[in-house]
């Protein structure tokens, strides 16, 4: 912007001041009307597109200060030398808008990110692809916020006067102090390096139903370097991303979120397997917590005081398993108690007819002995009566 036609006027500090000042005044409000207008345009070409809509929603704020801190950015280049404050004004407005694009920038993928995820809804029953794409978005999402920061910080660093000064100085002591910062940055770069591989390969997916450190929980939140997983008591395991590419760990919905469930009972021999089967197989086409797939009873045990019966269900997730185990336990130990009490588990004690007659013409009971005397008395005694 060039202020030659001002020459002819009394040039002095205050004026050119004053002239900027009016000149950025006009150019904001310029600026903002464009924006608008920008925005409104851009909306009625791209129609009902959930990308355009979301990022002018999302990103209206950032590209709004974007356009204001342009249009002072302008005047600025174009103001006399002699206007006040001119060189740390125009240092503050080049970090303002340099700050000001990577807000945008960030504002930009956030909008991507949600997006992404109103068109792939985790909220159905059968949401693996769902989960799939939403765990591979918010990671690469953090990570390009990650990398966006950085360069915007970069960006700054090499406008302010005094960056190369502090460049040089950190490459001469670059020995030791970059050997320091390797080593304390290590968990850093290794979650980092840890978040990439779980988004593209996807050991664990956002919602998954997870097995950690014998807790069973479920994915509630992965970040750029830890995971959240929101047990079934409602606590919180913060675990981080490395560990998942270090150690071994159960997934029960990684391809699907379909399970087996298993209820174990301990019955006397005398129990009818028929009958429980039955019954077994009515409680569960019964339950709508079923998904109509495995009903089977086996008997996978015995000992020598009962038999172990195995009652195998399936569910279409892990928790609608466990009430459809807890609703099939509960019915089966009832109808048992209710038709065949003589079923539960019982501690027997034989006696061998052989073994008692025995030992009943070898051994004399003792309260025998006490209550009638000795075999010789007790023949003694009656000889009188004789």
């Amino acid at each position: 912007m060039d202020f030659s036609f001002l020459s002819e006027i009394h040039q002095g500090p205050l004026r050119s001041g004053l002239i900027a000042l009016t000149t950025a005044f006009v150019a904001c409000l310029l600026a903002a009307i464009l924006h608008r207008a920008g925005i409104f345009l851009l909306r009625r070409i791209a129609g009902n597109r959930p990308f355009t809509t979301n990022a002018t929603i999302i990103a209206f704020r950032a590209s709004q200060v974007c356009m204001l801190l342009f249009a002072i950015r302008i005047v600025l280049t174009g103001a006399p030398e002699d206007t006040p404050w001119l060189v740390p004004l125009s240092y503050l407005t080049s970090v303002g808008l340099i700050l000001a694009l990577t807000w945008l920038a960030m504002q930009c993928i956030k909008a991507v990110t949600v997006t992404v995820v109103n068109r792939n809804p985790a909220d159905v029953i059968d949401n693996l692809k769902a989960r799939r794409i939403l765990t591979q978005t918010r990671v690469l999402a953090r990570s390009a916020h990650f990398i966006v920061g950085l360069l915007g910080l970069g960006f700054v660093l090499l406008t302010l006067p005094g960056a190369k000064q502090f460049g040089a100085s950190l490459l001469a002591s670059a020995g030791v102090a970059g050997l320091v910062a390797g080593m304390a940055a290590r968990p850093v770069l290794g979650n980092f390096i840890a978040g990439l591989q779980i988004a593209f390969s996807q050991p664990i997916r956002i919602d998954d139903v997870l097995i950690v450190k014998g807790e069973w929980g479920r994915v509630e939140e992965i970040t750029g370097t830890f995971v959240v997983i929101r047990i079934w008591d409602e606590r919180r395991m913060i675990v981080p991303l490395q560990w998942f590419i270090e150690n071994p760990f159960e997934n029960w919905t990684h391809n699907s979120s379909t399970i087996l469930g298993t209820v174990f009972l301990w019955l006397d021999f005398v129990v009818p397997v028929p009958a429980l089967r039955v019954e077994f197989e009515r409680i569960c086409k019964s339950s709508p917590l079923w998904d109509g797939r495995v009903c089977v009873l086996h008997i996978t045990d015995v000992n020598e005081r009962a038999m172990q019966v195995r009652l195998l269900t399936s569910a279409q997730d892990s928790g609608t398993a466990f009430d459809l185990r807890c609703i099939i336990r509960e019915e089966m130990i009832s109808f048992i108690a209710a038709h065949y009490p003589q079923a539960l588990p019982r501690l027997r004690t034989a006696l061998d007819p052989i073994e008692v007659k025995s030992s009943g013409r070898n051994n004399t009971d003792p309260l025998d002995t006490i209550i009638d005397g000795p075999p010789q008395q007790q023949s003694d005694q009656i000889a009188p009566i004789r």
